[in-house]
């Protein structure tokens, strides 16, 4: 049996371990512990005991879709039919296994779930647009097309009011 992740009261430390992390996930435990005004030693500890607490759920590395051939970032506004518990979960377990599909979202007003997909071109586009609209349980498919992002960032404000 799986137990739920402590929850920490994360002091000024902690929450600029979280924000340099957040800029750049790749620095060395050296340079973080720099940052963040204490040594080594404890800055890795402090780092660990944030992932084991699930405040820091992973690393990766931010692409760009464009010149990896993804030419189109788009959003799904998706209606179904029903929103008993397993219409809405099989649907969740569908879109789950689109690679397109980088965030699912549920949601409340106008819709149950905000997707974002990516694609390679409009004839891909049009094609995941089709396979959503033809899904199990799917009764509306409102696209919208993203023409420029200007404001992308990771993690959230790490304010230093929050505990």
């Amino acid at each position: 049996m799986q137990t739920e992740p402590e929850t920490l009261i994360l002091d000024e430390i902690d929450r600029k371990i979280l924000a340099e992390l957040q800029e750049d996930g790749r620095m060395t435990n050296v340079e973080l512990a720099r940052r963040a005004g204490i040594s080594p030693p404890p800055c890795l500890r402090r780092v660990r005991r944030l992932e084991e607490a699930g405040y820091i759920q992973g690393y990766h590395a931010q692409t760009d879709a464009q010149k990896l051939g993804w030419q189109i970032s788009f959003f799904v506004i998706v209606g179904l039919e029903s929103q008993k518990l397993a219409v809405l979960e099989a649907f969740e377990t569908l879109v789950a296994s689109w690679p397109e599909v980088r965030e699912c979202h549920m949601i409340r007003g106008g819709g149950d779930f905000l997707l974002k997909l990516v694609a390679r071109d409009a004839a891909h586009e049009n094609q995941l647009t089709a396979r959503l609209t033809n899904a199990p349980a799917v009764a509306r498919v409102q696209t919208l097309q993203t023409i420029r992002t200007s404001r992308a960032l990771p993690g959230v404000p790490l304010d230093k009011a929050l505990g």
